[in-house]
């Protein structure tokens, strides 16, 4: 055990197919060094350094009992195959074997003396092997045990004896001991068949052994490990053992051979234990970090489908298989024999030809394989002997890493040592070579007459074979298999956990991501549908054209699909079997049909199917079809949800009704408000008796009838804020007079009283207040009667834009309605006062049990029918009370409301493509997808034309590009504006089509006025203004987009000056800054005449060179500064001074200081470290800007554009249609 690591004793139960963990199990007290699971029951049982045996049931999630009676470590533990035993090794030297029903110990082996470290039942016979740190493979006989246990007549024998406890008993007896190990022995184990055992040791040795019924001996020593072996085992099917070992690897060896075939190393992990599956091919391994679960050989058949037939090798015999009669055909030859053994040295993959009726097969022995099998017409045929068909097939074999068709008479090898493309004729002789497009190509497959799909670690390449060039690529995980749909327009690509889903160019449509792995997959050839069927290790499932995915039905064991046809999945089992598996395709036939906008087939499928489930309502939600989510949908608060996001507000009250909680009425009056039906708005508000929503949706809806009575409504309730409330929005100065009064605040009645004229109440407060009368004389000059404002439609309801109804709804409308979507009739929108007001004595207040039907033409269906005008009292009233009034319906909601099935349904218009997304769709260029908003499309981009990686810079350019290619039109007051997109080259005569492209802030206009800006600033001297403007330049010519190929020279041209510039005006910077290192300033002053500038500017360097180098005294360098400056024909008085230097350079020749400067040898500056970098020295470049630097900085941000990683590979400046088109 590692000690830095120290084991929890948690045990884990894991899902190995899902990779998920199912459970924990944590009972032990220490480390758990052993763990078994029973062949048949849902049991495991477990041994810990706690000196106890656990016995678990995985379903119950508990322990079921624990065995005691070992006296140290336990280090293995093992159920024994047919009788309830359990074999457990331990540290105390002793090997015990259990009775789990009873839960007794039956027998203990005594013998080692040293550490027992493991112990097995044999499969078959009475035998236990043990191995232990004595040096000693131990082989014990329990027949014995067997006999005296399992026979019914001897019951007392079964009782525990304290001394066979102790000492052993002679139930079970050692029949050989096995030395020959020079260190401790860490396991052993039998073969399941043959009688061997292997063993591995701390000699770092694994030791094979024979024996027979009287003796075993030593076999042979397999070397190779280079550490402790902790395991070993035999594989099952395969005649090779297995082993690995604390050198960090697991070996595979050759039984036969005795030799190693293979080995896995891990980096920093050392292995312990290994497992075998009882029944599929799979082993399991621990480590120091967990484990991993792997197989030895790939199960996958090589098969190859065309058209009704399934070509495919099984058993190294090439056999078809025929869909339409079911029938598997044998062709009479049979491939190669594999050279070596060891994994994986069956066929790989399949290519076939009909035209010339060949076969491809590939093999990954030999570093990589194939061989060509052309098949005779009567191949199939009975009347020729096996050697007749081998002879006339002899295959054709050559090396290649992968082989496959690409013409009627040609296929392409792959030679991955020599990094060829080899095309071969049929002959198998050489006819073509070329270089892949990629260096890391490592697999091919066929894309079509002449082309190939060229994969390597993060991409697919599209390669035509002819011309020689890449006609596209596309980034994708590690590709393993491809899949072709039947006319050759779509491919799946599948990988270890995701499949990619493109057109024939390669150009991306979806990709659909798995936790498990994807297994193998085929197009669905039933119609033209689109929809891939694919396998994982437990499912069958599907994609759609448009990436949704679902799981079809759930798979025993793993199968690969080798066609699709309707409701049936042709697969081959790892067997090589073929099977048929039909499925339901209801589920993805309905997404699909909703997905093509063909609404009859979904009609039909939902009035004719068994669709249900949460998966469908989610998916019909999230695609925008809440409305025919609720035909699925019984649950009445998802239904009541769905309804108000379609805003179905029929089904929402339905459902509301049923629900009946307060937070729902409220949802619903939302909804209702926001279509404008103040009637539901009602009804609501009076479900939850809010009182002051009620008032103020009567306000402005202009119902001052109902508002006067949620007035005296509010009296009745002593709702004095209410009372008032409703009283201010009637404008009734006298009732709010009366509710001041009554309050007992008299001023403010009076202040009401003398701000309105209203003398009678003003004497009346007079007398109530006794003297006391306020002053109000101020508030009487700014009065103004507060009144409700007059409402602009008296409608029962809102106006709405008339919209056409949507398809669903018509079609629903036209049919059977559910009982739970019939909104009720009878007391729908009546409540009873006792609900409103809460006393039993205002009985008939609102109108009792009268309605409010929206849908039905009623009588008197007032809520607020039945309240007294005014309290109860002595004064005599001849009104009556509140009069029923009828609601006045508009006739299109009558008519709604009436017969469903006779009104006709429209298809509302779907919502239209945004402007700017077509942009970015049609568009490769970076300025044009920045303008058109899609940011993540124009940096990836400008990452893989110029190797941005910095995008800072780039950012207000960017927004400001989105920006400038939209306006906002202003809209009604309240309103938010419009968007519009404009389009580039725009006129009053031109078609009113959208515009294609959009409008650009940045031209070559705009540069070139930019760049006579910096030469200005440059000519006086302002250098760190006009680095400024050249840095900008830089960084704004990534975005610039232009027509022809001539603009496209002149961004070029552009760019380079832009450089060149920012480059020089960073050297004489830097030379400023130097003022105490005079040799620096002269060496940069140096580098500044180097710079590509204009002649005039260039000038102006030489004449700081001359001088700083003839102060410095290095006439040698002047003179060449003076003969250079003379060489542009400076001004008469520049010349007359540089000619009176270069003289007296000349008489005083040589250079007082040693620079790092050669004029004579052709240097560049690198841009980073300002030294020079002469020619044939290495270099790297910025992929964004052409910088020079010195190749210690690669991969640093380059310091001039600000932008680009230096050393970066990137395909160059795009800014023009027709560089696209070239490519």
């Amino acid at each position: 055990m590692d000690p830095s690591k120290p084991a929890s004793g948690v045990i884990q139960l894991w899902d190995y197919r899902m990779g998920t963990l199912i459970d924990r199990f944590d009972e032990h007290d220490g480390p758990v060094r052993g763990v078994y699971f029973h062949k048949s029951q849902p049991l495991f049982v477990s041994g810990g350094d706690d000196y106890k045996i656990k016995v678990w049931n995985y379903k119950l999630r508990r322990c079921l009992f624990t065995l005691l009676g070992h006296l140290d470590y336990i280090r293995t533990v093992q159920f024994h195959p047919e009788y309830p035993w359990i074999v457990s090794a331990s540290d105390d030297q002793t090997i015990r074997i259990w009775n789990w029903q009873s839960r007794t110990c039956i027998s203990v082996l005594t013998g080692h003396n040293h550490y027992v470290m493991c112990a097995s039942f044999h499969i078959k016979e009475d035998l236990v092997v043990s191995a232990s740190l004595d040096q000693t493979v131990r082989v014990w006989d329990i027949s014995g045990l067997r006999k005296k246990t399992v026979s019914p007549a001897d019951d007392m024998l079964r009782l525990p004896q304290m001394n066979s406890d102790l000492f052993g008993g002679g139930d079970a007896v050692v029949k050989y001991v096995l030395e020959g190990h020079d260190r401790g022995v860490n396991w052993a184990a039998f073969h399941p068949t043959l009688p061997l055992i292997v063993s591995g040791a701390d000699d770092r040795q694994v030791k094979l052994w024979r024996m027979n019924d009287t003796k075993a001996w030593e076999v042979d020593t397999l070397r190779g490990h280079v550490n402790n072996v902790s395991c070993v085992m035999f594989h099952a099917r395969q005649d090779i053992i297995v082993s690995n070992s604390e050198d960090k690897s697991i070996r595979v060896w050759d039984m036969s051979k005795r030799t190693g075939v293979q080995t896995f190393r891990r980096e920093h992990d050392r292995f312990w234990i290994l497992a075998a599956h009882p029944e599929v091919n799979l082993l399991a391994a621990g480590h120091d970090s967990g484990m991993i679960v792997f197989k030895l050989e790939r199960e996958r058949p090589a098969y190859h489908n065309h058209g009704d037939t399934l070509y495919y090798v099984k058993d190294r015999y090439l056999r078809t298989y025929d869909y339409a009669q079911q029938r598997d055909n044998p062709l009479m030859f049979s491939i190669r024999r594999p050279g070596t053994t060891g994994a994986n040295q069956g066929a790989r993959s399949m290519s076939y030809n009909p035209a010339e009726n060949a076969v491809l097969i590939n093999f990954d022995a030999e570093g990589g394989s194939y061989e060509l099998y052309i098949m005779p017409k009567d191949v199939t045929g009975g009347s020729r002997t096996d050697q007749q068909v081998n002879d006339d097939t002899e295959s054709k074999r050559g090396q290649g890493t992968c082989a496959c068709f690409v013409a009627r008479n040609r296929f392409a090898v792959l030679d991955k040592s020599a990094h060829q493309l080899v095309i071969k004729n049929l002959k198998n002789e050489v006819t073509k070579k070329c270089t892949p497009p990629c260096a890391s190509t490592d697999a091919i497959f066929y894309a079509g007459t002449g082309s190939l799909l060229c994969r390597s670690d993060d991409k697919v390449v599209l390669f035509d074979v002819q011309q020689r060039h890449a006609i596209a690529e596309l980034s994708t995980p590690y590709v393993k298999y491809v899949v072709w749909n039947a006319d050759m327009t779509q491919v799946a690509l599948l990988s270890k956990h995701a499949i990619i889903v493109a057109n024939k160019r390669l150009q991306h449509s979806c990709t659909v991501h798995e936790t498990i792995r994807v297994k193998s997959g085929a197009w669905d050839s039933a119609g033209d549908s689109g929809v891939f069927i694919y396998t994982t290790l437990n499912h069958i499932k599907y994609c759609l054209p448009n990436g949704d995915s679902g799981i079809i039905r759930t798979l025993d064991v793993p199968v690969y699909i080798t066609k699709v046809h309707g409701n049936a999945v042709h697969c081959l089992d790892r067997d090589g079997k073929n099977r048929v598996i039909q499925i339901d395709t209801t589920e993805y036939m309905f997404k699909l049909a909703l997905l093509h906008r063909k609404y009859d087939q979904v009609l039909s499928f939902i009035r004719g199917s068994a669709l249900c489930g949460q998966s469908i309502i989610a998916f019909l939600q999230q695609k925008g079809f809440p409305e025919v989510a609720l035909h699925f949908v019984r649950d009445e608060r998802t239904r009541f949800n769905l309804a108000v996001e379609c805003g179905n507000i029929d089904v929402a009250l339905t459902s509301a009704q049923e629900i009946d909680e307060k937070e729902t009425w409220y949802r619903l009056g939302v909804e209702a408000l926001r279509q404008g039906n103040h009637q539901i708005v009602e009804f609501a508000y009076q479900k939850t008796k809010n009182f002051e929503r009620l008032s103020f949706l009567y306000l402005i809806t202009g119902n001052l009838d109902k508002l006067g009575k949620m007035m005296k409504i509010a009296e009745m309730r002593s709702d004095v804020m209410g009372r008032f409330h409703n009283a201010l929005y009637l404008g009734d100065v006298r009732e709010r007079a009366r509710i001041f009064e009554e309050a007992g605040h008299f001023s403010l009645a009076y202040a009401t009283a003398v701000s309105h004229n209203l003398e009678d109440l003003k004497a009346h407060l007079e007398e109530r207040l006794d003297g006391k009368v306020p002053d109000v004389s101020a508030l009487v000059a700014d009065a103004k009667l507060m009144l409700p404002p007059q409402p602009l439609l008296r409608e029962d309801n809102w106006p709405l834009l008339t919209v056409t109804k949507g398809f669903f709804d018509g079609a629903f409308a036209t049919g059977e309605v559910p009982e739970g979507d019939k909104v009720a009739g009878s007391g729908a929108f009546g409540m009873s006062a006792e609900e409103i007001v809460g006393a039993e004595d205002m009985e008939g207040a609102w109108g009792g049990d009268d309605d409010l039907d929206l849908g039905i033409d009623s009588g008197d269906a007032d809520p607020m029918a039945g309240y007294p005008t005014e309290p109860k009292g002595d004064d005599d009233d001849e009104e009556g009370g509140w009069e029923m009034e009828d609601l006045e319906l508009p006739p299109d909601v009558e008519g709604d409301a009436r017969a469903g099935g006779e009104v006709s349904y429209f298809v509302a218009p779907s919502v239209g493509v945004p402007i700017a997304q077509t942009w970015g769709h049609k568009s490769a260029l970076a300025g044009q997808q920045a303008a058109a908003g899609c940011f993540d499309s124009a940096m990836r981009l400008l990452n893989r034309q110029l190797g941005i990686v910095n995008f800072k810079p780039l950012k207000p350019l960017m927004l400001d590009l989105a920006l400038g290619s939209h306006s906002l039109l202003p809209g009604m007051p309240t309103l938010p504006p419009l968007h519009s997109a404009m389009g580039s080259g725009w006129s009053a005569e031109a078609n009113p089509a959208p515009p294609a492209t959009p409008a650009l802030l940045f031209s070559m206009s705009v540069l070139e006025e930019s760049l006579k800006r910096a030469y200005k600033l440059v000519t006086e001297g302002k250098f760190t203004e006009a680095l400024k403007l050249f840095s900008s330049l830089l960084q704004m010519i990534p975005l610039v987009v232009v027509e022809t190929r001539k603009e496209v020279d002149d961004v070029k041209e552009l760019q380079t000056i832009a450089r060149e510039y920012t480059n020089a005006l960073r050297i004489e910077l830097k030379r400023k800054e130097e003022k105490d290192n005079p040799k620096r300033q002269a060496e940069l002053a140096a580098y500044f005449t180097h710079c590509n500038l204009q002649p005039i500017h260039l000038s102006l360097s030489l004449r700081s060179a001359m001088s700083i180098f003839f102060k410095l005294k290095n006439f040698d360098t002047a003179a060449t500064f003076c003969r250079r400056l003379l060489e542009l024909n400076p001004p008469p008085k520049v010349a007359q001074q540089a000619r009176q230097v270069l003289a007296a350079c000349e008489k005083s020749p040589g250079d007082a200081e040693n620079l790092q400067y050669d004029a004579r040898n052709p240097f560049v500056t690198c841009s980073k470290t300002f030294v020079p970098i002469y020619r044939g020295t290495k270099e790297a470049l910025c992929p964004c800007c052409g910088s020079h630097f010195v190749e210690v900085v690669k991969g640093e941000l380059c310091p001039v554009c600000e932008m680009g990683k230096i050393g970066m590979d990137a395909g160059g400046l795009t800014c023009c249609a027709a560089q696209l088109r070239d490519r």
